[in-house]
């Protein structure tokens, strides 16, 4: 059997999510990737063995999720991992002590812990400026930097990196580039074929989009790159099982269609947010009073399902939180249901208050993934919400 599109970049987006990066299944000629639930693997003689010994190593599940992937962001090289903190530190640990990291400052919560409560206990630095301004990224460069890292656009303030001209400053100067694009997927954003030397996903949220698994991934152009990811994905051990490879790459065949609808509805409710007057601010990049909407139009296709908005009380917004019927409150996002978070008291407790304040993260802040349920619906559901 001949393996179908492994990374054939001439097929269109939505063809690749189907195909790309799978093999037919010789015993059966099986449609779907099965799971190959197996620990390890019949060896036909001392040395011999059809690519597969354990699975720590190798998957062929896992593979062909790297695979499918690598080739939706125009990677040659994937690697999955346990979850996206999982593979946001595999990516630190390429890096070595004493080694610099500028960051954007509104990351999630999450990477912001594993970045400044164990990554600096072996000697790793790290800056955190308002990447909006690439002045802000050059001013915080040292001469131990080694890596440029940020989120576009952010978890939960909607702020967007100008990839390009980080991209020409880091190939400029041989700086690491690396680029969490979970929010915007490679539906709507490219950041490898704008400068970036990584690309990570929590491919929990939209890649995934069912919200039934937890999981990351590396991919990268890069060879000398994807040897270091190969090497401490099966020297640290921090893989996904088959399972949640086979939920995942079952996510991904559908990820374009679902990502119209996610956008569709993000556009409409942010609008509808925009206009009522009980409501302070609201923060998503199409909506042309978002300061970035410029910036969004030059680097982004479409805009997607996350919205965060500020009603200004904070009471006033868990009585909000709690009320909703169809917008679940809960962590996470990406799914094809509506979900509500408050990300001071969730995703981003573990920032220190004095630096959720300095980025507007108010404990008056909430944030929606708008999934991809009927429109009249989710509006209904804010509007009995908000008017309690």
């Amino acid at each position: 059997m001949t393996q179908v599109l492994p990374h054939d970049l001439a097929a269109g987006l939505g063809t690749r999510a189907v195909h790309a990066g799978q093999v037919p299944e010789p015993l059966s000629g099986a449609v779907m990737t099965p799971i190959y639930q197996t620990s390890t693997y019949i060896q036909e003689g001392i040395g011999k063995h059809k690519g597969y010994e354990y699975a720590r190593t190798e998957n062929p599940t896992r593979q062909a999720l790297e695979r499918n992937v690598a080739s939706l962001e125009g990677a040659t090289h994937g690697f999955a991992y346990g979850s996206g903190l999982a593979a946001l530190d595999v990516l630190l640990k390429v890096l070595k002590s004493g080694d610099h990291v500028v960051c954007g400052e509104n990351l999630y919560g999450g990477s912001h812990r594993l970045m400044e409560r164990i990554y600096t206990r072996f000697g790793l630095q790290f800056t955190f400026v308002d990447s909006r301004d690439i002045r802000n990224i050059e001013a915080a460069l040292r001469p131990e930097t080694r890596m440029i890292y940020c989120e576009t656009p952010t978890n939960p303030m909607m702020q967007l990196t100008d990839l390009a001209a980080v991209g020409d400053l880091t190939q400029a100067h041989g700086y690491l580039f690396a680029v969490d694009n979970t929010f915007a997927t490679p539906v709507f954003q490219r950041p490898l074929e704008v400068g970036a030397d990584v690309v990570l996903h929590s491919t929990t949220k939209y890649l995934n989009g069912h919200s039934d698994m937890v999981g990351g991934i590396l991919v990268t152009r890069r060879d000398d790159l994807a040897e270091q990811f190969g090497f401490i994905q099966n020297a640290a051990g921090a893989v996904p099982g088959p399972m949640d490879c086979f939920l995942a790459l079952r996510g991904t065949k559908t990820l374009p269609l679902r990502m119209r609808q996610h956008d569709a509805n993000g556009r409409a409710v942010a609008q509808w947010l925009a206009a009522r007057k009980d409501v302070e601010r609201v923060y998503y990049p199409g909506l042309t009073s978002h300061p970035q909407h410029e910036l969004a139009r030059r680097q982004m296709s479409g805009f997607g399902g996350m919205i965060s908005f500020d009603v200004g009380d904070a009471t006033r917004a868990r009585r909000i939180a709690e009320r909703t019927r169809i917008f679940v409150l809960a962590e996470s996002l990406g799914g094809v249901e509506s979900l509500m978070g408050h990300p001071a008291s969730m995703t981003h407790a573990s920032v220190p208050p004095a630096m959720r304040a300095a980025m507007g993260l108010t404990d008056s802040l909430l944030r929606l993934s708008c999934g991809i349920e009927d429109l009249d619906d989710l509006l209904a559901d804010l509007d009995q919400a908000l008017g309690a």
